[in-house]
């Protein structure tokens, strides 16, 4: 298969949507050779922050001299991304190859009358042939979705189960309460694992000790004590946590700080499993950590700024960094979400700091929820709020009506920010 035909052929798939279980994954990669259980893994589950760990940890292991195979989604500017190993995406000839042999299993499991994988677990399993084909040191594997029932839960052989911070999101897969939902996370933890959590509210944070209990796996979280002298900025961030002094970020966001802090905790943890990183190694690895897309500045007079906030907690994130860091400035926003997002709430978490609005449609995607529907739910809260035709309309309004000391602020759905990022001119080497 050329790239064009996988891309094709995945489209087709598309049609068996999300299913939560194991059974269609497991079967898959039996017939691959089982290529996960030759693999070690950071496991990687939560609501938000999940990609900016990640991004902070893959870094960190390549710098300490490590093979690292990282799995992440969504992406933002190709297909390929989500499949990396030390930083470059997947070969489209490797591409090509794994996603041919993986189709030929699926046509055989649904002639024996078993269920066709889904995309998700399409992807997951050439991961792990990718990940082994390139002999991996570790892999940093993100979940899709919850945890317990996602298809990156095949893996056993994880160093390390790492929680981001959990919130309401995914409801209808993964439960209505904080509870409901941290247990699905929670559900990485295996046994002989380290586990790392983020600072979770009270009852999440019960719900992820009562799973590492279980299984008699030890607990470090975040220590917020531990964390001063944190000097934020757009293109430069340093904090101290603990006897680490002077820690530095490339990535803008006052989340980043407490993100680059698990990161630092579970460094802590793999040591402790044999994954050794020298101080030299996390210093420069976080420093040179780039994530599109988080609170990413993408130009200047106006400043622009692009950021995946798609649910709740992250748009409540966003308005907090936006009100440090632009504080009695002039703010724009181009707004695109997901229908199945609590639409609603991220519009009431953010719509106070912005003097105009303009929704879009994210495009290509068919769970976009209409750019007229999006101005029509913000127009009952902000009395200016236009809808674009396309993200080219929304980016040229946004830069009419922005004057130089003004901020354009795009977020939502990462479906469009990565398109967004090009047509408003933004760069990035693949």
């Amino acid at each position: 298969m050329n790239e064009r035909q996988v891309m094709e052929y995945m489209e087709q798939v598309s049609a068996y949507g999300i299913v939560p279980g194991l059974d269609s994954i497991r079967e898959l990669c039996r017939e691959l050779g089982d290529p996960q259980k030759e693999l070690r893994f950071v496991h990687i589950a939560g609501t938000n922050g999940k990609g900016s760990v990640s991004a902070f940890l893959a870094e960190i292991l390549k710098c300490a001299g490590y093979r690292v195979g990282r799995y992440l989604s969504p992406t933002l500017f190709q297909y390929r991304e989500r499949i990396q190993v030390n930083g470059s995406c997947i070969t489209k000839a490797a591409l090509g190859r794994g996603v041919e042999r993986i189709k030929g299993i699926c046509d055989g499991m649904v002639a024996r009358g078993l269920s066709h994988p889904t995309p998700f677990e399409i992807e997951t399993a050439l991961g792990f042939l990718y990940f082994r084909e390139k002999a991996c040191d570790v892999v940093v594997l993100e979940t899709g979705m919850g945890g317990l029932l996602d298809a990156t839960n095949i893996v056993e052989n994880t160093l390390a189960a790492v929680l981001t911070s959990v919130s309401m999101d995914h409801m209808q897969f993964l439960g209505d309460t904080p509870e409901k939902i941290a247990f699905q996370k929670a559900g990485i933890i295996k046994r002989g694992c380290r586990v790392v959590s983020a600072v979770q509210r009270k009852e999440v944070m019960e719900v992820i000790r009562a799973g590492a209990e279980a299984m008699g796996c030890p607990l470090q979280a975040v220590k917020p004590e531990m964390l001063s002298h944190v000097r934020y900025g757009l293109e430069k961030q340093s904090f101290d946590y603990g006897g680490l002094k002077k820690l530095e970020l490339s990535l803008a966001g006052k989340y980043q700080i407490e993100n680059a802090a698990l990161a630092v905790e579970t460094v802590e943890a793999l040591g402790e499993q044999g994954l050794s990183v020298s101080e030299e190694a996390l210093r420069l690895g976080l420093s040179r950590t780039q994530w599109p897309g988080r609170f990413t500045l993408i130009g200047k007079k106006p400043y622009f700024i692009v950021d995946g906030a798609h649910n709740e907690d992250a748009a409540v994130r966003l308005a907090e960094s936006l009100e440090f860091y632009f504080t009695n400035k002039r703010v724009i926003y181009i707004m695109g979400v997901l229908k199945d997002k609590e639409y609603e709430k991220i519009i009431a978490s953010t719509h106070a700091l912005a003097d105009q609005i303009i929704t879009v449609t994210p495009p290509g995607n068919s769970r976009a929820l209409p750019a007229y529907e999006l101005a029509r739910a913000v127009a009952e809260v902000h009395c200016d709020v236009t809808a674009a035709d396309s993200l080219e309309e929304a980016v040229e309004m946004s830069r009419l009506l922005a004057g130089k000391e003004d901020v354009i602020v795009a977020f939502g759905s990462l479906s469009f920010l990565g398109r967004l990022m090009k047509i408003a001119g933004y760069g990035k080497v693949s």
